[in-house]
C-alpha cells in the first residue's frame, strides 16, 4: 500500500512516471536527468514554501521600529513592476507553479512593506491609494484583456527594471550610511532564493529570459547583501541611539 501512496505524492507533481519507475522501483540513483529533475522540483517547491516568510523578518522589523526609515519606496514599486511581470509572463507560457510561485507570496508581502512605508511615513491615505491603483493593475495585467506581446516586453524589461530597483535601494544604504530597517535575514534569503531560480529556471522552464532575469537579480541582492555585511557595525550603532 505504500509504493502506490507515494507514487500518487510523486507522480507527476516531483517526478514524471519514468523518472518515479528509475529511481523509486528501480532504485537507480544514478539516473542523472532524473536527479535533475528531482533536485530542480524539490529546490522550487522549497524556494516557494520558503517565500510564504521570506520577508516576515522585514515586515516585522518595519512593524516592531513603527518606522520604515532606510527603505527606498521607489524601490519598492520598481520590485512589484518586476515581480508582476514575472507572475504574468509564467501565467501566460503556462510555466510549473514551483516555477514561479514564490513571484505570488513575495509580491504579496512586499506590497504588505510599501504599504507601511507610507504608512509609518505619515501618508496612510497615499498608501491606501497605492494598494488600490496597484492590485486593479495587477488584474488587469493578468486579465485576457492584456495582449501577450505586452507582458513578454514587461519580463523583457524586468532586468534594467530590477537592477534600477537595487541600486535605488543601494543609493539609499550609501547615502545613509547605514541599512536602517532592512532585515539581514530577507536579503540572505532573497539571495539564496535567486540562487536556487537560476538551477530550476533551467532545469523546469529552458526560458532565456526567465534564466537571464534571475541571474540579475542574483547579483543585484549580493550587492545588497554585501552593504548590509558593511554596514553592519554602524547600522547597529544606529539601533542603539
Amino acid at each position: 500500500m505504500a509504493m502506490p501512496a507515494l507514487k500518487v505524492a510523486l507522480v507527476p507533481y516531483i517526478l514524471p512516471e519514468h523518472c518515479y519507475d528509475e529511481l523509486i522501483v528501480r532504485l537507480n540513483l544514478l539516473h542523472v536527468p532524473c536527479l535533475k529533475v528531482f533536485l530542480s522540483k524539490g529546490l522550487g517547491f522549497g524556494v516557494v514554501a520558503g517565500s510564504l516568510v521570506v520577508k516576515m523578518p522585514q515586515i516585522l522589523k518595519i512593524w516592531g521600529a513603527k518606522n520604515a526609515e532606510g527603505l527606498s519606496f521607489n524601490s519598492i514599486l520598481l520590485e512589484l513592476v518586476a515581480i508582476s511581470g514575472t507572475m504574468a509572463y509564467s501565467i501566460a507560457h503556462d510555466f510549473p507553479f514551483s516555477a514561479w510561485g514564490e513571484a505570488l507570496f513575495v509580491m504579496m508581502q512586499t506590497v504588505s512593506i510599501g504599504f507601511m512605508v507610507q504608512h509609518f511615513g505619515g501618508h496612510a491615505r497615499r498608501g491606501l491609494a497605492f494598494l488600490f491603483i496597484y492590485f486593479a493593475l495587477l488584474s488587469l495585467l493578468l486579465s485576457p484583456l492584456t495582449p501577450p506581446v505586452v507582458v513578454t516586453s514587461l519580463q523583457v524589461s524586468n532586468m534594467p527594471t530590477a537592477t534600477t530597483s537595487r541600486l535605488l535601494q543601494a543609493a539609499t544604504n550609501y547615502s545613509n550610511g547605514h541599512t536602517g530597517q532592512l532585515s539581514a535575514i530577507t536579503t540572505f534569503l532573497l539571495f539564496a532564493g535567486s540562487l536556487a531560480r537560476i538551477f530550476t529556471s533551467i532545469q523546469e522552464t529552458g526560458d532565456l529570459l526567465m534564466v537571464l532575469t534571475y541571474v540579475v537579480s542574483l547579483a543585484c541582492h549580493s550587492l545588497i547583501l554585501g552593504q548590509v555585511v558593511y554596514y553592519w557595525k554602524a547600522t547597529e550603532r544606529l539601533k542603539k541611539e
